[in-house]
Parts: structure tokens; sequence; C-alpha cells
């Protein structure tokens, strides 16, 4: 069996962090890459015995990347601290690399996403398809605004079994999320010189909520599917407008 390391970025983690690290117990090693956590963070680390790292937060990709320089292992299981290795997943991960060819280079789980009262079966949130299990070599990371990923080269295959992902607490959770994105979006938006304003926004907001709603069938999600294509409208208004937030004036513009 090739050597396997758990890989968490954490950052005031405690929510869920527990749990996310027992369901990587079967790992021969559990590196948390902290971005120096005020709350009990690292005491569950301690507890879980993983070899803890701390590092400024300079954005995922730099993160994730300063994490795989300190990996020895084969192979790496990355999950995010509100994330669980279901116990089925863990079973297939463990029987895919007992056999594994050289020429895959990484798994894609399937991740099943927790929103306001149920997992959610459409919405564009599942299957959600991530490479998660990977050689860490033959792994790159890429970042457009708030939104990363991972691709690799040589074979990538699927395995049929779902990380359990608990992404907010609450609506307020999700709302301060999306103030981080959309801002975090707008900047990346200017940099590519896209337009934004009003009538843009609503156009751009209004396609995502037929995406979500109507095309994803996130109708079928029951309320969950259509608070979720609500917040999606809105996150992708306050990104367009934005764009033009340069331009703000103030009371002393009137005089």
């Amino acid at each position: 069996m090739p050597s396997i390391t758990g890989l968490v970025l954490t950052y005031n983690g405690e929510r869920l962090l527990d749990k996310c690290l027992q369901s990587l117990s079967f790992c021969d090693k559990i590196l948390i890459v902290d971005s120096f956590s005020t709350d009990e963070t690292l005491a569950i680390a301690e507890k879980h015995k993983a070899t803890i790292l701390q590092n400024p937060w300079g954005g995922f990709k730099k993160q994730f990347e300063f994490g795989l320089q300190h990996i020895e292992s084969e192979w790496v299981i990355s999950l995010d601290q509100d994330e669980i290795c279901s116990a089925t997943l863990k079973e297939k991960i463990l029987s895919e690399l007992q056999h594994v060819e050289p020429s895959t280079t990484a798994f894609r789980p399937c991740r099943r996403n927790w929103y306001f009262d149920r997992f959610m079966k459409h919405s564009g949130w599942y299957p959600d398809r991530l490479i998660r299990i990977f050689r860490p070599e033959h792994l790159t990371v890429t970042q457009s605004g708030s939104h990363e990923s991972f691709s690799a080269s040589g074979t990538i295959k699927d395995i049929d079994a779902d990380i359990l992902h608990y992404p907010y607490e609450s609506f307020a959770h999700h709302l301060e999320k999306i103030n981080l994105y959309a801002q975090e979006g707008a900047e990346d938006l200017k940099r590519k010189k896209r337009k934004g304003g009003i009538a843009t926004a609503l156009a751009h907001a209004t396609m995502r909520f037929i995406k979500i709603y109507f095309l994803k069938l996130g109708m079928l999600d029951g309320k969950a599917g259509f608070i979720n294509a609500m917040h999606g409208f809105f996150y992708v208004f306050l990104k367009y407008v934005r764009i033009d937030e340069g331009n703000w004036g103030t009371p002393f513009d009137a005089e």
C-alpha cells in the first residue's frame, strides 16, 4: 500500500475540524497548514496528532503549494476544514490505491453539499466531482478570483463515493462568504477589463438564477434550491456592480 498524507488548510475551523480529521485517521500522516487560527483549531489538530505548519494566508494557491512542499508521501488526500471523507469513500480509496497503476495520477470523488435542510441533489451542486486524491508531483493548482481548481497530468479516474461538505452554518454565514467572494470576483473582473454597471449586473445575475434554478433543476431541491438560486443571483449582481466601485462619489462632490 502506498503512503498517504491527509492535507487540510485551516483558519478558525473548529466547527467541523474534529470530524474532518477523524475521517482522515486512516492516512499515514495528517498535515495541517494553518493561517494563525485564534479558536480551538490547533488544539483539535494536536488531539489528532497532526503535523502543524503555520503560514500567513496569501491566497489559496500559494497556501496549498506551501503545503505540498512539505509532503513526502506518494499520495495526498486533500479536504477542506468543513469536509468529511465518508466511510464508503475511505474504503474505495484504500481499494484503489492498493492496486493503482503507475499511469494513474489522481482520483475524482463526488462531493455531496449540505444546504439549509438537505444534501443538494441538483442546482449544479452534485455530483460536483473534484480532484482530491492525487500524486503531489503531478498536481497543478490554478486560481481565478475566489475560485480555485486542480488539474493533474496522467490518467485521472472517478470514484463513485462522496466527500460530505457542510460549507455554511447559517444564512448569515453564507452572506459573509458571498460578500467576500463577490469582492474577489469583482477585482478579478477589473483586472480582465470587464465592464460593470447595474444593467450588466442584472443581466448576468438573472442568467445565473435561470441556470441554477431551471437549467440545473434547482427547483427539485425545494426551498433550499430556491434560496440558493437567489443567493447565486445576489452574488453575481454584487460582483458586476462592484466593478465600478472605484467611481464611488463622496458627499463633498456635491458641494
